[in-house]
């Protein structure tokens, strides 16, 4: 009998996500939960979510790209997908052209979730898009929330999206931790890559890291607070538009020899079990903390 699966996971990181404060914009892991158990569709596409994932689909030679400089680590590179999220991707160039996230922090930074920045005033109650408003970028089937994924916080929908943005490290899973009716390409990019599939279809996912995944790995060790904002400022130093130029594309954790703060599957054993024993408990916490708008 299986006795361990995502549910666990996605309960032990309410607990934590729960802990920030009330009208933050934050990434919401209980309203989501429902996304990566069922097979939703797409508003613009007939095909299964998450079964034709094209998250590592290789950037072509002078393609825009994202540079994001993050000051005493280093530059994390991103490729985008107008293709599957237009609006957000158009928004978040924008945003960039006019450095517009240059000297802002990462307010909120959680152990094998993710970490998330993008908001000029740092409480991650800010932040504005270009459109001069909220906006929705949608979902799209294609794109999910592997380790390395780029995606647009919300305070409950993805029509309320705006500035900030997070880029998700997860966990690892096992092939018995997934429902038998889970989308196969999905399922597969999770083993290999790692991630969170509790946030699939409640998020607008627009891009994906392809070099410098080991400095966001990095990231998410800092020491954080009560409502897991860094100790420590952990600052964008600059976040640019570059174009590829056919470096090597480094999309998982163990392309990166040289780290060694990579989540183990006996880690994520562990978590599991922890998780097991404060389910009860989590699952009446989840529900407590609602992500409203600023």
């Amino acid at each position: 009998m299986v006795k361990k699966n995502i549910v666990a996971i996605a309960c032990c990181l309410a607990m934590t996500a729960a802990l920030s404060g009330c009208g933050q914009k934050n990434i919401s892991v209980s309203d989501s939960k429902k996304a990566a158990t069922t097979s939703a569709a797409s508003e613009s596409s007939n095909i299964e979510f998450g079964s034709d994932v094209r998250n590592f689909t290789a950037p072509e030679k002078g393609e825009k790209i994202i540079i994001l400089k993050v000051k005493d680590y280093g530059e994390i590179k991103i490729k985008l997908f107008p293709e599957y999220a237009e609006l957000g991707v158009e928004n978040f160039l924008g945003l960039a052209e006019q450095n517009y996230y240059d000297g802002i922090i990462f307010h909120r930074i959680i152990n094998n979730f993710m970490i998330q920045g993008g908001d000029p005033t740092g409480t991650g109650r800010g932040g504005q898009s270009i459109y001069g408003e909220k906006f929705d970028g949608g979902v799209d089937p294609h794109l999910i929330h592997v380790s390395g994924a780029l995606a647009y916080a919300n305070s409950g929908s993805t029509s309320t999206n705006g500035s900030q943005f997070y880029i998700v490290t997860g966990n690892t899973y096992t092939e018995s931790q997934f429902p038998e009716n889970y989308p196969e390409s999905a399922k597969q990019a999770y083993l290999k890559a790692g991630g969170y599939p509790y946030l699939d279809g409640g998020y607008t996912v627009f891009g994906q890291v392809f070099d410098g995944l080991d400095i966001v790995f990095k990231l998410q060790q800092v020491q954080t607070d009560s409502n897991d904002k860094p100790l420590k400022d952990v600052v964008i130093e600059s976040l640019t538009v570059g174009e590829y130029n056919g470096e090597e594309l480094k999309w998982y954790i163990t392309d990166y020899p040289e780290y060694s703060g990579q989540t183990t599957e006996a880690e994520s054993e562990a978590s599991e079990t922890a998780a097991e024993q404060e389910d009860t408990t989590a699952s009446s916490e989840e529900t407590s903390e609602e992500t409203s708008a600023e």
